[in-house]
């Protein structure tokens, strides 16, 4: 039939139906084509630059972009360039804060999660966990980096902290795989000497009660405190084997997840001054069940695999 027969069969244009065959004929096909929509403003060669700044300096903000594209001759919007990286599969995110680490610590952190890897679970089980946490209510700034999905504690998208950098309460605390030990609240500036008045009269009462048995062995971190000579005399008058541990590294002590638990907890309950938050805060950490601490001592491997795979970079432990 000819495009005028069919055209008055079905009410429609002529040219309309002469369209639709011809596009039948070529495509195959009767709907309408995918259009190219307009040419991209940013070239080749622009794209390039924008990604090269981005992997070299994550901390590039859109402005900045915009600026670099418009020093070489190209005017863009800041959308344009969200945009942009967004069909790269990057994201605008929080920065990551993590301990400042320098090589040393590196070298030192790498060396340790690599002789301990091929420790059994016995000897984990021996270990009573301990820290001096300060930064448990505090209020941190963010940074925003742009970042692939599984690249959050690449050094280059990461703030680094120091320890102690803020918060309005400081905890002892300590547990093992059967549970948590004591805790206890810090009034003042702590020293040398009340660090070892709390030892005294918190950690073997803590391991009693947790019936580590002989042989069992203490971990705590490397602040100058606990580092100081007569902290250490004290700890070998009371025969206490001490676990090597490398600095900067609250990733390898699996009490973190434990301050992170208690830190929900105290939330939901709401403390109205401080000393509400200290009463909420014992009560909290004796409620935590052995299971999760037993939990973080069978997994402690996955945290020394995952400093192996980083290099000794922190990880998202």
């Amino acid at each position: 039939m000819g495009y005028k027969t069919i055209a008055k069969q079905l009410g429609e244009k002529v040219t309309t139906v002469g369209a639709i065959i011809r596009k039948w004929k070529k495509h195959k096909r009767t709907v309408n084509l995918p259009r190219p929509g307009a040419p991209c403003k940013i070239s080749p060669r622009g794209f390039a630059m924008i990604m090269r700044t981005v992997r070299n300096q994550p901390r590039t903000t859109r402005e900045d972009l915009v600026n670099d594209l418009k020093a070489a001759g190209t005017i863009v919007t800041k959308k344009t360039i969200g945009n942009t990286l967004r069909r790269e599969g990057l994201k605008s995110c929080s920065a990551r804060k993590v301990p400042l680490l320098k090589k040393a610590h590196i070298h030192v952190r790498l060396k340790l999660s690599s002789e301990s890897f091929r420790c059994s679970l016995a000897i984990w089980v021996k270990v009573l966990w301990s820290e001096t946490k300060m930064e448990l209510f505090g209020i941190n700034s963010t940074r925003r980096v742009w970042r692939r999905r599984n690249a959050a504690y690449d050094p280059k998208n990461t703030i680094p902290t120091v320890k102690h950098g803020g918060g309005n309460i400081m905890l002892w605390g300590c547990f093992s795989a059967k549970g948590t030990g004591q805790l206890h609240c810090i009034k003042g500036t702590m020293d040398g000497a009340m660090y070892r008045q709390i030892l005294g009269e918190n950690l073997l009462p803590s391991a009693r009660a947790l019936k580590m048995g002989r042989g069992w062995v203490f971990q705590y971190d490397n602040d100058p405190k606990h580092t100081a000579k007569a902290s250490k005399e004290w700890l070998k008058k009371k025969h206490i084997k001490v676990l090597e541990w490398p600095s900067q590294s609250p990733d390898l002590n699996p009490i973190e997840k434990l301050w992170r638990e208690l830190k929900v907890r105290v939330a939901k309950c709401q403390p109205r001054n401080f000393n509400d938050l200290e009463k909420i805060c014992k009560e909290e950490w004796d409620k935590i069940p052995p299971e999760m601490c037993a939990n973080l001592v069978t997994n402690y491997k996955k945290r020394l695999t995952s400093v192996i795979a980083n290099k000794g970079f922190a990880t998202k432990y």
